[in-house]
């Protein structure tokens, strides 16, 4: 296989600021308050406050008025893994960790690398074997020690967990007890996205991997309007790569619970591979989202992402991953079937290209 989970290029490169900030972060004669109030003034500068902008020439196109992509290449390593790799890193401090450790096929692996580099931590990085990514070379570049070994990527999340609890490391792996960390990492989305709109949209389409940035941005939709500052929770479009994500696959099955596929079903290629997985880590909080909004969730071909993105890079001037856009292809599929009222309607690109 050559596989690859990743932005073809990114720069990875923070302010001179925060690179300031990470010399005070790292030095270990400085109070541990003064440290990690040091690294939340990068995360308040690097992470987060991503673009909110209006595709007018798709609008003309798919006659969809008032249609807006949240574009998280904004953050320092070009993905949204960015907001969920600080905040695990900053836990990591406070909780005077002196390495951290996760599983990743690519961007997630970039992410903790610059957040743990910043600051001052070891970062053990475990890709699967057969997985090849450009972005090995910017995590050593970011002072990550990368580990192969065999496997899928489910199977090295296992065994990168166990190695953590063995050696005391922090684990930074999805799921378990870091789900509720990521959530709220990722329900900042939606507060960034009510601050833009002064509302919440009719619609917020996401695409789908593991889940969890879909139930986090339902989860802070949610907090706001139980607070009184939107009239509405947007309905939660889930799109994955076709018959290849449990939590699209159990939706469109009509299932109550997120279930397992036949790992050895799945045919991963070079456009699908960042939506893909036999297991869905935090499955059953995305389902739950998409079911309890009154969402959707659709199955999308290779063929469209490769040509939603060529069509945003030459008529709306964003170079965004083709997996990225599932869940806008999601948004306007469904807008096809059934043709959506007047409203605002969001979807969340999550790489660039």
């Amino acid at each position: 296989m050559n596989l690859r989970d990743c932005v073809q290029s990114a720069e990875n490169k923070v302010s001179e600021e925060s690179e300031n900030l990470a010399k005070f972060v790292r030095n270990t004669d400085k109070s541990l308050t003064d440290r990690l109030e040091s690294y939340e003034d990068i995360i308040s500068t690097e992470v987060g406050d991503t673009g909110l902008g209006r595709l007018k020439v798709a609008e003309r196109e798919f006659n969809l008025r008032q249609l807006y992509v949240k574009y998280e290449g904004d953050n320092p390593t070009g993905t949204q893994k960015d907001r969920i790799a600080f905040a695990q890193v900053h836990d990591a401090l406070r909780r005077e960790y002196d390495t951290i450790a996760l599983a990743t096929c690519g961007n997630y692996g970039v992410a903790v690398s610059l957040a743990a580099n910043l600051a001052g931590l070891r970062c053990m990085v475990y890709i699967p074997e057969d997985y090849h990514t450009d972005r090995i070379t910017e995590m050593k570049e970011r002072g990550a020690i990368i580990v192969r070994l065999p496997g899928s990527y489910e199977d090295v999340v296992s065994a990168s967990s166990a190695e953590a609890a063995k050696q005391g490391w922090y684990d930074a792996n999805p799921g378990g007890a870091n789900t509720p960390l990521q959530i709220s990492a990722y329900a900042q989305i939606a507060h960034e996205i009510y601050d833009t709109l002064g509302d919440a949209p009719k619609y917020c389409a996401v695409p789908v991997s593991n889940g969890t940035l879909l139930a986090g941005i339902y989860r802070g939709f949610v907090t706001l309007y139980k607070r009184g500052k939107t009239s509405q929770i947007p309905k939660m479009i889930a799109a994955s790569s076709t018959r290849k994500n449990p939590i699209v696959q159990s939706f469109t099955a009509g299932l109550e619970y997120c279930k397992d596929l036949d790992p050895t079903k799945i045919k991963e290629t070079k456009y699908n591979e960042p939506l893909i997985n036999w297991h869905s880590f935090d499955g059953e909080e995305a389902l739950y989202a998409v079911r309890t909004s009154g969402g959707e969730a659709f199955h999308v071909s290779d063929k469209e992402m490769r040509e939603m993105s060529a069509f945003l890079r030459k008529k709306e001037g964003y170079r965004i991953l083709p997996a990225s856009t599932a869940g806008l292809i999601g948004l306007l599929e469904l807008h096809e079937k059934t043709p959506l009222e007047a409203g605002r309607y969001v979807a969340i690109l999550t790489a660039k290209d």
